[in-house]
């Protein structure tokens, strides 16, 4: 009969031919769901070293509104000023806010037995339990459902370009618009939430199951080209996504090629561009490599020459950016795109153009050249004929272009910004400790600030340049690391550049197989200037495997050191002047000492 749910009888446990599923089978529906949407204001972007400002969360049922819940934080601690400038929240608006070990027992309160929503969920998520575990509250098992997730999965890149709360809002016609002020985006995300809800019950979503599942399932694109990833080894290596007519669209690397590759044809990959990407997708193309170094670095420079539209990263290492010393009778410091052999002295590479001009102006500050762009000649001088400013008036120049300072008084400055650039920085350093102190000492300390952040931007791009160029002086570097099957991996380095990588198999002499190694290495020629052979990021890899634990050197030709009074060591005494002090600890004071 229709609608029999049928009886066990006593010989054990009824068919299930022709039986009707009962309601609980069905899921809850979404309409009897309690949601929490919550949204956080933070200081930073880790709950690592970062603490919320503001809590702000609805709660809904069936689309109606139950309640909301909002609050300042304190967090116990300075809010930086770009955060300030970001959301509006002051200093002076959490002074008097309870402290978070305050607020989280009425949230836990709130958001019991509902349903946790936010959007890109596992920021808010993280600095919440990060929160409970610091002051000993148990974290709930609160089911999770995250806005950008389901965003992805429904609209189309026709519709909407990113998955971003602004965008969405205003595709959705939100009533409230996202301010980043907590309650606010909260409320903004309800309205993009029941949105997307409306959307779902054409895919077939209807119930809280349903719907957690819904964000991790393969679009049927992904089904589709699951044969892409067939033929693909499990080695190491690097893969390539092409479309049909051979271009390249992205570049991976990956320990395991294999399961990674796969793995671009599950749910788990939830990222909108990539899943776009797959649907063009037409082949994948691998290249198996000895070791993972090898991985990263020929990663790199695929990236590198073929630039393909989904790859964010590295794709133009030739817009990196160097502090020139100019080769002229009156050197100044110019920011150039290439490292030339010409005699002068460099300094990068850096990424971005604010981090050169931050690091020429520490160094402007403690070497007095000039700052004109013009060229300067004894002759142009002694005819009257050089441009003039106001710097000199302001201390800050000697004022070559007058006559005022002859070109042997402004050699030594020349020298001593080359020196600075070549390797030893105490100059620049000793020049904005006084300034900072000076500052700190008169309460400016947004302009201390300002010349922190200059001197960081300098010792950033000093210890960086300095510890390529020291990599790049090297004629050859054999180095070897133990690798997880017992036996160890090879890198031949020729002047900063991976020339080959190998293995050597566990209880296996060495000695033939890193002969055998540099015999096959790629012929290598020293680059223009301190820039070696390789790209920055190459370098970088190289460098990092090499400080990996358990790696030696086999080998070495040339000079591979770094100055004794040079930025390397100087680092981490300039990202503690980063760090935020223990609220605890009234009396802490971070200076740069």
């Amino acid at each position: 009969m229709p609608g029999h749910r049928g009886h066990a009888s006593r010989g054990g446990p009824a068919p299930l031919h022709g039986v009707q599923g009962t309601l609980d089978d069905l899921g809850t529906p979404l309409g009897e769901v309690t949601f929490v949407v919550v949204d956080l204001e933070t200081t930073g972007g880790s709950p690592a070293d970062s603490a919320i400002t503001e809590i702000g969360a609805v709660k809904v049922r069936g689309g109606e509104p139950l309640g909301e819940f909002g609050t300042l934080v304190d967090p116990g601690g300075p809010i930086p000023p770009f955060i300030t400038a970001l959301t509006g929240i002051t200093q002076a608006m959490v002074t008097a806010a309870p402290r978070i070990e305050a607020v989280l027992p009425a949230f836990l309160e709130f958001a019991r037995g509902a349903v946790l929503v936010a959007h890109n969920a596992g920021f808010d998520i993280s600095f919440l339990k990060a929160a409970c575990a610091a002051h000993g509250y148990a974290w709930p098992a609160f089911p999770v459902v995250d806005t950008v997730d389901l965003a992805r999965r429904v609209l189309t890149r026709d519709e909407v370009p990113n998955c971003k709360l602004d965008t969405l809002a205003r595709f959705f016609r939100t009533g409230t618009a996202p301010c980043h002020r907590a309650l606010a985006d909260a409320r903004a995300t309800v309205d993009v939430l029941h949105g997307l809800i409306e959307r779902l019950g054409s895919f077939g979503v209807h119930s809280l199951e349903e719907l957690r599942g819904f964000a991790k399932a393969p679009t049927p694109e992904q089904r589709r080209k699951r044969h892409l990833a067939a033929d693909v080894p499990s080695a190491p290596g690097v893969y390539l996504f092409e479309d049909a007519r051979g271009e390249v669209l992205y570049v991976g690397k990956s320990g395991d090629l294999r399961s990674r590759v796969r793995s671009y044809f599950t749910g788990s990959e939830t990222r909108l561009r990539v899943r776009e990407m797959v649907g063009l997708a037409e082949r994948v193309r691998t290249i198996v490599c000895a070791t993972g170094l090898e991985a990263e670095v020929r990663e790199l420079r695929l990236i590198a020459e073929h630039k393909p539209r989904y790859n964010r990263r590295s794709k133009f290492p030739e817009r990196s950016l160097w502090l020139k010393l100019t080769v002229e009778p009156f050197p100044r410091l110019s920011i150039v795109r290439e490292c030339r052999d010409d005699g002068a002295a460099y300094l990068g590479p850096m990424a971005s153009r604010r981090q050169a001009e931050e690091a020429r102006a520490a160094l402007h500050e403690a070497v007095p050249l000039r700052q004109c762009t013009q060229r300067l000649t004894p002759r142009l001088i002694a005819a009257g004929r050089a441009r003039t400013c106001v710097l000199a008036d302001l201390g800050r120049c000697g004022a070559p272009c007058e006559g005022r300072q002859s070109a042997d008084a402004y050699a030594g400055h020349a020298d001593t910004a080359r020196s600075v650039m070549a390797g030893d920085v105490r100059p620049v350093v000793a020049a904005a400790q006084v300034r900072i102190d000076r500052l700190a000492a008169e309460l400016r300390y947004e302009e201390a600030a300002v010349q922190r952040d200059r001197l960081a931007a300098f010792v950033r791009a000093a210890a960086r340049s300095q510890r390529l160029a020291a990599l790049a002086r090297c004629s050859q570097l054999v180095g070897a690391r133990p690798a997880f099957d017992g036996g160890w991996e090879l890198a031949v380095v020729r002047y900063g550049r991976l020339a080959a990588a190998g293995t050597i198999p566990p209880h296996a002499h060495p000695r033939p197989y890193v002969d055998a190694l540099v015999a096959t290495a790629e012929t290598v020629f020293p680059g223009p200037g301190p820039a070696g052979a390789a790209g920055a990021e190459e370098m970088e890899c190289v460098l990092r495997w090499l400080d990996s634990p358990g790696a030696r050197l086999a080998e070495v030709r040339g000079e591979w050191s770094c100055p004794v009074h040079g930025a390397e060591g100087l680092r981490r005494w300039i990202e503690a002047a980063y760090v935020t002090p223990d609220p605890e600890d009234h009396g802490a004071r971070r200076p740069l000492r």
